[in-house]
């Protein structure tokens, strides 16, 4: 059996230590959300999003995708997924909805910097949340999405950012939500 050295204290001692919390993956099972992400206060009373938007799945189960309702780029994806499948529901990140559902996930209401797709116990936000719709389409892109997967996270949401932090410059964006 193998002794494992000691760590070194470099001169502090054990009470002076504390542990950072662990990173939070971007595909977060809803019920591990922390208090503080997943509540907020309103009126000094803490709100559960999770059980305050439960109703979105009592009488369909399908997952929510939320986009961008001005951007042209997301509601060309948006119209692409719905011609191309009938598993996902859409929610426009700026509608109450989808501020709720945002919430939901453990993001702020007001941001729009991700696509995000919400399943009844799941959410998933930029390249794991396209990887994921993309499973729903119908073929190629489920196969596409498997091999896509085994690029490290990290590569594929830098390609997502660049591409998310120019949406408006390349593609232009709309006054109004299309769908």
């Amino acid at each position: 059996m193998a002794m494992i050295p000691a760590a070194p204290s470099f001169g502090a001692s054990s009470a002076q230590i504390r542990l950072l919390p662990p990173i939070v993956h971007t595909t977060r099972r809803l019920s591990a959300i922390p208090a503080n992400l997943s509540s907020s206060a309103r009126g000094g009373e803490a709100v559960d999003w999770v059980d305050a938007t439960s109703s979105f799945f009592e009488q369909d189960t399908r997952p929510i995708m939320l986009f961008d309702g001005v951007c042209n780029l997301c509601n060309g994806g948006v119209k692409f997924v719905r011609d191309n499948d009938r598993k996902i529901r859409f929610e426009a990140l700026q509608s109450d909805a989808g501020r709720n559902l945002l919430r939901r996930s453990g993001r702020a209401p007001d941001d729009i910097s991700s696509v995000v797709l919400v399943e009844q116990n799941r959410s998933y936000i930029k390249s794991e949340a396209v990887l994921k719709i993309m499973e729903y389409i119908d073929l190629p892109f489920p196969q596409l999405a498997f091999f896509l997967q085994f690029v490290p996270l990290f590569i594929r949401d830098i390609v997502y950012e660049n591409i998310a932090d120019n949406r408006y410059a390349v593609f232009g964006r709309s006054e109004t939500c299309e769908l």
